[in-house]
């Protein structure tokens, strides 16, 4: 058995415990949206075409860097301020989760999310942007709050579908020049790392049976 003396288990809702890791996960994704900014207003101030650089172009071996770079850049100030809110609310839940699940969550997300724009995308297009990060995270909370019985995961997902819930329809095909196909990996790319990652309950050695004492007066 673990025992939490200074403020109960991390992983159960409503521990103190619980709260302060929630807190140090938001100030950690707080802490990633300047960074994103930085890196946009040096790209557009120094001109140094990253976009077409490191983003992913579908079909094409000199855009499979992408993959791995292109969450990391933005089509302009505008679309990476549509993406700070949602990124910074889903990656607080993730993340508060444990540190080394986030990474390996996040690394999958990315992996299955720019793969398949890869492999399905326009080769005459460039695709930058979080947004399939996000997508993946919404899938990954959704899917662990199946996998793991966790409800408050759900409440999380339940919050962000009344936010953003229109956003959603960014997994389907469209005529704008939207990546339906990142958010629809990354939404898959969620969902898989949910049930690779997730949190497996301790064994009872008991089963379904009661242990009872009995004391001899």
């Amino acid at each position: 058995m673990t025992l939490h003396p200074t403020g109960g288990d991390p992983d159960r809702f409503g521990t103190e415990a619980f709260y302060a890791s929630l807190g140090r996960a938001f100030v950690a994704m707080c802490a990633v949206v300047p960074f994103l900014f930085l890196i946009e207003a040096l790209d557009q101030g120094l001109g140094f075409g990253l976009d077409v650089a490191a983003g992913i172009i579908p079909q094409r071996i000199q855009g499979l860097d992408g993959v791995f770079f292109s969450p990391f850049l933005h089509h302009g100030f505008d679309h990476l301020y549509s993406n700070s809110i949602p990124l910074i609310l889903l990656g607080t839940f993730v993340l508060a989760a444990g540190v080394r699940r986030f990474l390996w969550s996040t690394l999958v997300i990315i992996l299955v999310s720019g793969l398949g724009v890869w492999f399905t995308g326009s080769p005459n297009s460039v695709v930058v942007g979080a947004s399939g990060v996000i997508f993946g995270y919404l899938g990954l909370l959704l899917t662990r709050g199946i996998v793991e019985r966790s409800w408050w995961n759900f409440a999380v997902v339940l919050l962000v579908g009344l936010l953003y819930g229109w956003q959603l329809l960014g997994i389907l095909p469209t005529d704008e020049r939207i990546s339906w196909q990142g958010h629809l990996f990354g939404l898959l790319g969620g969902v898989v790392a949910a049930i690779l990652f997730r949190r497996r309950r301790p064994h009872d050695p008991y089963g379904p049976y009661r242990v009872e004492s009995t004391l001899n007066s």
